[in-house]
């Protein structure tokens, strides 16, 4: 099971790496000066049929392993952009805790929750004031509950504390 973990974390590694790599202008440089290399080594080799599967071959492997590595980046990334909106839903006491993990619903199930939304961006268009919407009233309302919340929950937290540590 070690070996698993330091295995998994070995190609981590690699894989952030090599992503961080290959989408720097280092990579592309190389990329372009192997395409200009090969272009001019052409009358060189008579543009053979080899010269030709050179690049071919090449550019074909390169993009195979892109293709997982690309993946992989934006398995992570999504991951990590869903993980971050479930906090912000859960730390919004106005907000549905069912939001969170909706990724997993159907596309039906996705197409009924899109259809609330645009209903409730509907009835927000039709209100023309904006300063109704987005006063700096609202706002100081918006951040007098939140540091409430926020006392609330330290207080909470220092009360609920009786070890003295």
């Amino acid at each position: 099971m070690e070996t698993e973990t330091k295995s998994k974390s070995l190609f981590e590694k690699f894989s952030n790496k090599a992503t961080a790599f290959t989408g720097s202008s280092p990579a592309f440089i190389i990329a372009f000066l192997t395409v200009v290399i090969w272009a001019v080594t052409g009358p060189l080799f008579h543009y053979s049929e080899t010269w030709q599967l050179v690049i071919n071959t090449g550019t074909t492997i390169i993009t195979f392993l892109m293709v997982f590595l690309i993946q992989k980046a934006q398995n992570k990334d999504g991951k990590a952009i869903q993980l971050k909106l479930n906090e912000l839903l859960a730390a919004n006491e106005r907000a549905s805790n069912r939001m969170v993990d909706i990724e997993d619903l159907t596309e039906a199930e996705l197409d009924q929750l899109h259809k609330f939304y645009v209903t409730l961006s509907s009835l927000a268009k039709q209100e023309t004031d904006i300063h109704c919407s987005h006063s700096i009233d609202a706002a100081t309302e918006i951040n007098e509950i939140k540091v409430e919340h926020s006392r609330h929950h330290k207080d909470k937290s220092h009360h609920g504390n009786t070890s003295g540590k």
